[in-house]
């Protein structure tokens, strides 16, 4: 496949209104996705086999990984991020380029963004960081790979169509799958997808410099990068869809169509390529980015179309601030301060809610200093 040139590429995006404002369904969607790392997900868990209720026993099952194939809806929350930063990307570099911004301007600007994403990346997974220790500093990241993940796919998105991209996309899955399978690993053989004689273990093995979380591989290593930009890529091919100049419904239904294509693809792939967040299977992917185009089209059409905003505010304040919740419950300690805060009130309740409850006032805490921020205008961007 040959690159197009830069006009050809992005004669599209040129000609589609680009609009100063954001649309609410991004930020809401990002706010719904970060809630879960930002405490909602752990609320949910801590609610299990507490209410004696079946159903709420089953929502908190689905928010603890499987430990290798398998699916949970926690397994979703990672990957739709991966997703929205590509439709993010489409808008602000179609926005660029309708202001004659050149190639280069925001090729340097995004690889100077992804240094920064993989330093703060870093420090989030080692803090307290040791410099003068590199062989145990974990060097796998959620930042890092969202910024090598944006900085690839600007590349891409400047230089290749929609068709290409999305072909880009599916083929790297498919050499994903052939390589996992056709390639044999020192000690297992050939096609071997077990803990430890995958070939992603083997490579992070053999040139993972650093600490490996997992001991034998790490899921936020080398190969998994190129199935883990796919899905950065395909939030591209949903930013193009929002951008054209057509109907709502259309675009809805385009996004629908593609979401349920890329659920019964990675459901039938799950037959030959386990569903493995681990591995960032191929049919991980196509699982997890049809949901993605699925969700954004749902959260577009009542949001952005049918205009029911006002239910959003609550996510869109997580959405608009989410580098700094992301580190935020990290490096400050809200569940112990809801603890100071609250832990006068939730003792009289039974000591099996104790952790529930304290989940809860962390989780409002880490909302509130959101909206401080938001009320200020005072939104933390890389």
């Amino acid at each position: 496949m040959e690159a197009t040139s830069l006009s050809e590429a992005t004669k599209d995006q040129k000609e589609y209104p680009i609009s100063s404002s954001r649309l609410a369904s991004i930020d809401a969607l990002r706010g719904f996705d970060m809630l879960m790392i930002a405490g909602g997900g752990a609320f949910i868990f801590l609610l299990g086999g507490k209410t004696g209720i079946a159903f709420i026993d089953a929502v908190a099952a689905q928010f603890e990984h499987p430990e290798w194939n398998g699916f949970t809806f926690f397994d979703f929350i990672f990957p739709l991020f991966l997703f929205l930063a590509g439709t993010s990307l489409a808008f602000s570099v179609s926005r660029g380029l309708s202001k004659e911004m050149k190639q280069s301007e925001i090729r340097n600007k995004t690889f100077l963004r992804m240094l920064v994403l993989i330093a703060l990346g870093i420090l989030d997974k080692n803090a307290p960081i040791d410099i003068f220790d590199p062989a145990h500093i974990r060097y796998g990241s959620v930042l890092g790979r969202i910024g090598l993940a944006t900085f690839v796919v600007a590349i891409l998105y400047m230089n290749f169509n929609w068709g290409q991209r999305l072909c880009i996309a599916l083929a790297t899955l498919a050499f994903y799958y052939l390589a996992l399978i056709l390639i044999p690993v020192p000690g297992f053989g050939q096609g071997d997808l077990t803990f430890e004689g995958n070939l992603v273990g083997w490579f992070d093995r053999t040139f993972m410099p650093g600490k490996l979380r997992q001991g034998s591989y790490d899921e936020l290593a080398l190969l998994t990068q190129f199935p883990a930009i796919c899905l950065t890529l395909f939030g591209s091919l949903a930013g193009d869809i929002l951008l054209k100049p057509t109907n709502a419904k259309n675009k809805v239904l385009n996004m629908l169509l593609l979401g349920i294509s890329g659920i019964v693809l990675g459901l039938l792939w799950n037959f030959v390529f386990p569903i493995n967040k681990h591995l960032w299977s191929s049919s991980f992917i196509m699982l997890t980015g049809g949901m993605a185009f699925a969700f954004l089209a749902i959260f577009y059409w009542i949001i952005d179309v049918k205009g029911y905003v006002g239910w959003s505010f609550f996510f869109r304040v997580i959405g608009m601030n989410s580098l700094v919740i992301y580190l935020a419950v990290r490096f400050v300690d809200f569940n112990n301060s809801s603890q100071l805060l609250f832990g006068g009130l939730y003792k009289y309740a039974p000591e099996k809610w104790h952790e529930v409850y304290n989940a809860l006032g962390g989780f409002l805490l880490v909302w509130f200093f959101l909206y401080f921020l938001y009320r200020n205008k005072i939104f933390v961007k890389v």
